[in-house]
């Protein structure tokens, strides 16, 4: 098959055209208001929404090490049946992805397997311990555009100098994990009257917030471009603002559970709800939406955490910290933005495709839908009622906080190069 036309397809939810993908090519070939009737194959879009490919700066694919909770196979199938072209994969496996070949094979695996584009992520220090930098020349090198700790804070402020320097002499992204693991010591849920009402230990709002000041004034001095993941506060917020405004090299990314989810949640002790940053009150939640529609948060990002039921069907304060995120995402943002008329889809394509994709300088992902540009496409049924279970995720793990609620917007194709990747109809 050469030619594979999109008949009533409406890209970024507008008007009805049809669009000719040229598959050897991976490219779009034409754009039209007439069906492409003489391609190879054709499929009726059923008027649905068009959107180029998502990408996603945080998930974690568990491989090497925990291949029993997800696999870069498992990993790349659920982020295909949420929309994804291409993913970011956080260096916190056993072993640390902290050489070049580790990298590498993280990357030749994705490729093999060939349904969505998987990029590691090199750790900032050597086994995560936060003792010394790793190779970050020698893996900038080996392909690696983005480094992070992430499960864990450089808390130490000479060795995050450091890296932002290392990092500025490379131009790669420092994506940080903001915890100041002192104040977080035992924490399992936010600090607020929640955590007091249900006996948790508090996790305050100040241990995230003082990292990102720290890290942006090391910015501003040292340079580089420096990236927040998984803001998840009010104050956060405040900071990025004050920090964009002076000029500072900083994007920040918001998970779809800190948006839609609250420590409201914890009630049940249900380690589903366990999550690392943690649900935050209302107020954060209403924070990060406006920060997203003002551009203050750049980006949506998944921080896709799969776990086996031994690690989540235990008491609230020992299960482990983590929500599966790359198959309800597309669903979430719907809810939280389109359906209740805060944005339109042109909003969702920037936030989850558009605006990572030049974060991280890819050239062939987060593309305009137009002529001569790369088939990375997503396509979404925003009527299609469904229900959330995790034992009908593609991931290899069923930990989804959402077990049960009921979206009403659903990924029904994606493509990666032309090449159909996840398809909701059976064969």
């Amino acid at each position: 098959m050469t030619k594979l036309a999109l008949n009533n397809v409406r890209p970024y939810g507008e008007d009805v055209t049809s669009i000719l993908i040229d598959v050897e090519d991976g490219v779009i070939d034409s754009i039209g208001d007439n069906p492409f009737d003489d391609a190879d194959e054709t499929i009726d879009c059923g008027g649905n929404v068009l959107l180029p490919g998502l990408v996603d700066m945080h998930v974690h694919l568990r491989e090497p090490g925990r291949e029993d909770t997800e696999t870069i196979a498992t990993g790349s199938d659920a982020a295909a049946k949420g929309g994804f072209t291409a993913v970011f994969t956080m260096a916190n496996t056993n072993p640390v992805i902290d050489q070049p070949f580790l990298a590498e094979a993280v990357w030749e695996k994705g490729q093999t397997y060939g349904k969505c584009d998987v990029y590691p992520v090199g750790s900032i220090t050597k086994g995560l311990e936060g003792k010394s930098l790793t190779e970050i020349g020698l893996m900038a090198r080996s392909g690696v555009r983005m480094f992070s700790d992430d499960g864990k804070c450089v808390n130490d402020p000479q060795l995050m100098r450091r890296a932002i320097e290392y990092a500025k002499a490379h131009d790669v992204i420092l994506a940080q994990h903001a915890e100041d693991h002192r104040m977080t010591e035992g924490a399992v849920a936010h600090e607020g009257e929640q955590a007091a009402r249900l006996g948790l230990r508090g996790w305050p709002r100040v241990a995230e917030e003082s990292i990102v000041a720290r890290d942006a004034i090391m910015t501003r001095d040292y340079g580089g471009r420096y990236h927040l993941c998984h803001a998840s506060t009010e104050g956060t917020v405040e900071l990025l603002r004050f920090a964009k405004a002076q000029g500072i090299n900083v994007t920040a990314e918001v998970t779809p559970h800190h948006l839609l989810l609250t420590d409201e949640m914890l009630s049940t002790y249900d380690g589903l709800f366990r999550v690392n940053p943690p649900l935050r009150e209302k107020r954060d939640a209403e924070a990060l939406k406006q920060a997203l529609l003002d551009g203050t948060v750049d980006v949506i990002a998944t921080d896709h955490a799969p776990h086996g039921s031994e690690d989540k069907c235990v008491e609230f304060e020992h299960a482990k910290p983590g929500m599966l995120g790359l198959e309800t995402s597309m669903a979430i943002v719907h809810r939280v933005f389109v359906e209740s008329g805060l944005a339109d889809w042109r909003f969702v394509a920037k936030v989850m495709s558009e605006r990572p994709a030049e974060i991280l300088r890819l050239e062939d992902q987060g593309r305009p839908i137009a002529v001569g540009e790369p088939a990375n496409l997503t396509l979404i049924d925003p009527q299609d009622t469904w229900t959330a279970k995790g034992k009908d995720m593609a991931s290899k793990a069923s930990n989804t906080p959402y077990e049960g609620i009921e979206f009403n917007a659903r990924v029904v194709g994606t493509w990666l190069r032309g090449t159909q990747t996840y398809s909701a109809k059976k064969a």
